[in-house]
């Protein structure tokens, strides 16, 4: 298989764990109230916790390692005030979305990333799309019960076939985000590789919107009064993130 059909298999199957996460946080119309609570609160913490070791562990080592630092602060500043501007400016109109812009920031970096790293190391290349991947699933996961539980009053009082119509419409736009991972890749494969620097600004941009979201809407939804369970949640997170890169290291 050449470098770029892996980058495009690699990439599509590490997208296609947003919809399997989503699709896992859709079991709570099986079994009702199993998802409430300190679970799903952990969930969001252990998320969050991925999103961070993202951060620390792939995005921002590989930015500062080919730009200078003002370079560096403009990108995570230009990051965080994007981010922060469009995450305000979509909650206007639809409620928080938190979730799916982390998850977003988080995953087409990564996977231009994953382009340009095949271009010259499919083995690194393959634990890289596996730690993408496992990520994901959280992150689809906490980004589909957000959507839902921001679904408009109107449509939250309605019958739960409406209910369940609003959720597949969730679904398939998740189903929608995953070609976005190949495009991303091929990018990253054909174009970045060659361009280190573009690359790292684009990922220090991200890191910048990924910590502005993190501490801005995640860890708030995390927090539960009276348990321990989520906090441990972001703790294991960030310990799945810094074992998947020592593997990839």
């Amino acid at each position: 298989m050449t470098s770029i059909w892996m980058t495009v298999v690699l990439t599509t199957l590490a997208g296609a764990a947003m919809p399997a996460g989503a699709l896992f946080g859709r079991a709570e119309q099986l079994v009702p109230g199993w998802l409430d609570s300190e679970f799903r609160h952990s969930v969001i913490a252990f998320g969050g916790g991925a999103l961070l070791s993202a951060v620390a562990l792939v995005l921002v080592p590989e930015g500062v390692g080919v730009l200078a630092p003002h370079w560096i602060a403009l990108a995570m500043i230009l990051g965080g005030a994007f981010f922060g501007y469009l995450d305000a400016l979509l909650t206007r109109f639809r409620g928080s979305v938190s979730q799916l812009l982390a998850m977003l920031a988080d995953f087409l970096p990564e996977s231009l990333a994953l382009g340009a790293l095949l271009a010259v190391d499919g083995a690194g290349g393959v634990l890289l799309a596996l730690l993408v991947a496992v990520q994901n699933l959280p992150e689809g996961f906490n980004a589909y019960r957000e959507l839902v539980a921001t679904e408009p009053p109107e449509r939250l009082h309605r019958k739960r076939r409406a209910q369940a119509l609003g959720g597949n419409m969730v679904l398939v736009l998740f189903c929608c985000l995953v070609p976005l991972g190949p495009l991303a890749g091929l990018v990253g494969h054909l174009w970045l590789a060659q361009h280190e620097a573009a690359l790292g600004f684009i990922m220090l941009f991200a890191s910048g919107g990924i910590l502005y979201l993190v501490f801005q809407d995640i860890a708030p939804q995390a927090k539960l009064e009276k348990h321990w369970a989520p906090s441990l949640g972001a703790v294991i997170g960030f310990l799945f993130g810094v074992l998947g890169q020592t593997v990839v290291g």
